[in-house]
């Protein structure tokens, strides 16, 4: 299984900064309602704006809230991050942006329906009214759950056939045999297929991102009773057995020793930071908790949709326009909607979608909530991108804020001018 590459946000670190400087502090208080998961928008803008088939249109919203406010429960920070389901977690987010996929695929075949009126053609809607019963490739929630218990059953079984105890290494052993040889399961290695970043995709077709294969794997030993830990060494992720005895794990046995079965080539590879480990520094890592590994899922997820979303603008970057607006050679009119590159806006509603979760996580993370921000300008909602970058302004390092000052600024003038501009086709402003 080998570990996968994450952006340079892939897991965030962020820092508190006390500014003296009075307009900040003005921001910081006033945001500080925003800045809770209740203030990001769970729905997205083409569903609050679609008029066809309204009782669809309710009933999306209530699931899409269900699953939210489901996922949010169980990350929780009232929760011990022991007790955090790493798969419950994952499945509620891929219920979320099904269920958003699947409203989109509704409208469009009622589109479709309307366009050939003198076609006989019943619309099927979905069978199910929840959640819970909502399926996911075929499957609900619970029963991918099941699917783990099988997997831990079948490890169970390959145990029995070979008539050997419960030690580490023979368990780890047979985990390997029934994950990567008898189930089959390998990690994709260009992540640019969006099934290969959701758990049940993964469970289903074998093939994933390798967080999410280390989610499996975390998931599988924890119905064995076998504590699975992980730490994020250059740019991998690993995991491990939680031992007091970690040597063993790097006895080399039929040429690979049982942390690079675990981990993949990344271990073997003199490039990779995870090559100069051993039983010793193993035990200095920090080890990640479950929230850590959720959040790197989601990041993942951010840069999927993201890179999916900004295909026809090769180069593209999240933080372009700040770097223009910046300078002070660029023109003054440089930030304009009309300047606005076209992107594609069910990647986008889907990465803005993973920013808002992580945010929930991460909502003191200023490099994220400026990510988030910007995604938003991205998809014209003038008005939460300033509210957002606003909020990042107040926790961002001094020159960062300096550089987000004057786009902030700009978005609050093209933000008046959209207003203007609505209200004037409305009728004529009228001056009290």
């Amino acid at each position: 299984m080998v570990s996968p590459t994450f952006p340079d946000h892939g897991v965030f670190r962020y820092d508190h900064h006390d500014h003296k400087d009075l307009r900040r502090w003005r921001i910081r208080s006033t945001a500080a309602t925003s800045a809770s998961a209740s203030g990001y928008p769970l729905f997205s803008s083409q569903i609050q704006l679609t008029k066809d088939s309204s009782s669809r249109h309710k009933f999306y919203q209530e699931v899409l809230k269900t699953a939210r406010d489901k996922f949010t429960r169980e990350i929780s920070f009232q929760s011990k991050d022991k007790d955090i389901s790493l798969a419950k977690a994952l499945l509620y987010v891929a219920a979320e942006d099904e269920a958003f996929m699947a409203f989109n695929r509704e409208m469009d075949a009622l589109s479709l329906l309307n366009e050939r009126r003198n076609v006989s053609s019943t619309f099927d809607a979905k069978d199910w009214d929840s959640v819970e019963q909502m399926p996911l490739g075929g499957k609900t929630i619970s029963e991918w759950l099941s699917e783990l218990d099988a997997i831990s059953k079948e490890v169970e079984a390959e145990l029995v056939s070979r008539d050997i105890g419960c030690h580490l290494v023979e368990v780890l052993e047979a985990v390997n045999v029934v994950l990567f040889e008898l189930r089959g399961f390998k990690r994709s290695p260009v992540l640019v297929d969006s099934k290969h970043s959701y758990l049940h995709s993964v469970l289903s077709s074998g093939c994933g991102s390798a967080i999410l294969l280390s989610i499996i794997y975390i998931e599988v030993c924890r119905r064995l009773g076998l504590t699975i830990v992980g730490s994020r060494v250059g740019e991998d992720f690993l995991i491990w057995p939680q031992t007091g005895y970690p040597e063993e794990l790097f006895r080399v046995t039929s040429g690979h020793s049982l942390f690079a079965i675990v981990n993949g080539r990344c271990v073997e590879d003199p490039r990779s930071m995870a090559s100069d480990l051993t039983g010793t520094s193993l035990l200095g890592l920090e080890i990640a908790t479950n929230r850590d590994i959720i959040g790197i899922a989601l990041a993942n997820l951010i840069r999927l949709h993201w890179k999916r979303a900004s295909r026809s603008n090769h180069g593209l970057m999240l933080t372009s326009p700040l770097r223009h607006v910046h300078n002070a050679d660029e023109k003054p009119n440089t930030t304009d909607k009309s300047n606005l590159p076209l992107l594609r806006p069910q990647s986008l509603r889907l990465a803005i979608m993973a920013s808002e979760r992580l945010l929930i996580l991460q909502p003191h993370n200023w490099a994220l909530r400026r990510d988030h921000g910007m995604m938003l300008y991205y998809n014209r909602e003038f008005g939460k991108a300033v509210q957002e970058l606003s909020i990042c302004m107040a926790f961002a390092p001094e020159e960062e804020a300096e550089i987000l000052e004057p786009f902030v600024e700009k978005l609050h003038l093209m933000r008046l001018e959209s207003s203007w501009k609505s209200l004037g086709h409305a009728g004529r402003l009228a001056v009290p």
